[in-house]
């Protein structure tokens, strides 16, 4: 195998060929101009070939230092690159959520998030699949569920499961609020992954009838659909409390279900290492009791 180059010398020969000025690399090195000057000559005759023109006021490249400085810079970037990589970013946290959370309470709650912890960059991942805290490098998830969720995972309730049914105020214009059995019958029906109408019309004594119906498969869609009148939706009581109260959706009966699969903010035990990590879930914490 052949060897290396002395690295001292592709490093000042790397800083002189941006420079193309001995000073201005030895300024930016943190040594003497004639210490840059003579590891570049070193180089040269470890190489057997002239790399640099001497000029009055500067360097110009030869054409075999214009093109060997192309690999040694490429070279020094992958290295720094891959030193980037190994250090670790405190300020950095990664949080899975499902992509109805991400759109219909995490996103409006941002600019709050922004304004009070400007130095944590902050990372969505919004997937319905289940992240591995481990394969993903995630540090935080928010998962609806029951605990317990693993014995190296803390669990911080975030929201009660209240599910309430909605409609924009076009689609029930002309009933009487809240709706009586015969009228939520009657009007359309928002349908997603989770089906539940069924459960919802049995509160009211209603079987699940066959009548228009559109089927969605994230609850995020049904809200969407909701707000544009195409139907009730069943959803949350946290995720479209901002609607409600500008109004674009109303709920139109008082009755709620109350289930087990609550959403929790899931952490490992080796949060409490990680200061950025803390505080976002301060954050959440805070931002779910309000």
């Amino acid at each position: 195998m052949p060897q290396l180059p002395p690295l001292n010398g592709l490093r000042a020969f790397d800083v002189a060929g941006r420079c193309l000025n001995f000073r201005a690399a030895a300024d930016e090195l943190g040594v003497t101009q004639g210490a840059v000057a003579q590891q570049v000559r070193q180089l040269e005759a470890h190489l057997g070939v002239p790399l640099f023109e001497r000029l009055p006021k500067g360097l110009a490249f030869t054409s075999a230092g214009r093109s060997y400085h192309v690999f040694v810079a490429a070279a020094f970037e992958a290295l720094r690159n891959a030193t980037e990589q190994l250090k670790p970013e405190p300020r950095k946290v990664l949080v899975s959520v499902t992509p109805t959370f991400a759109a219909k309470w995490l996103i409006p709650n941002l600019p709050d998030f922004s304004a009070k912890h400007p130095d944590i960059d902050l990372r969505i991942l919004a997937t319905e699949k289940a992240s591995s805290f481990h394969s993903d490098g995630i540090d935080l998830a928010v998962r609806q569920g029951k605990p317990p969720f693993g014995a190296s995972l803390d669990a911080h309730l975030l929201f009660r499961q209240e599910v309430i049914a909605v409609a924009a105020p076009s689609l029930v214009d002309g009933y009487d609020l809240p709706l009586d059995a015969k009228a939520l019958s009657s009007i359309p029906k928002l349908h997603d992954s989770h089906n539940l109408w069924p459960e919802f019309l049995k509160l009211h004594n209603i079987e699940d009838v066959a009548g228009h119906r559109l089927r969605l498969s994230q609850t995020s869609l049904s809200v969407d659909a909701a707000l544009f009148g195409q139907g009730a939706a069943l959803v949350s009581r946290f995720l479209v409390e901002g609607e409600i109260a500008a109004k674009r959706l109303i709920q139109i009966t008082p009755q709620t279900l109350i289930g087990e699969q609550d959403f929790y903010l899931l952490s490992t035990r080796k949060t409490k290492q990680n200061p950025a990590i803390e505080a976002v879930i301060s954050w959440f914490l805070e931002q779910a009791e309000k």
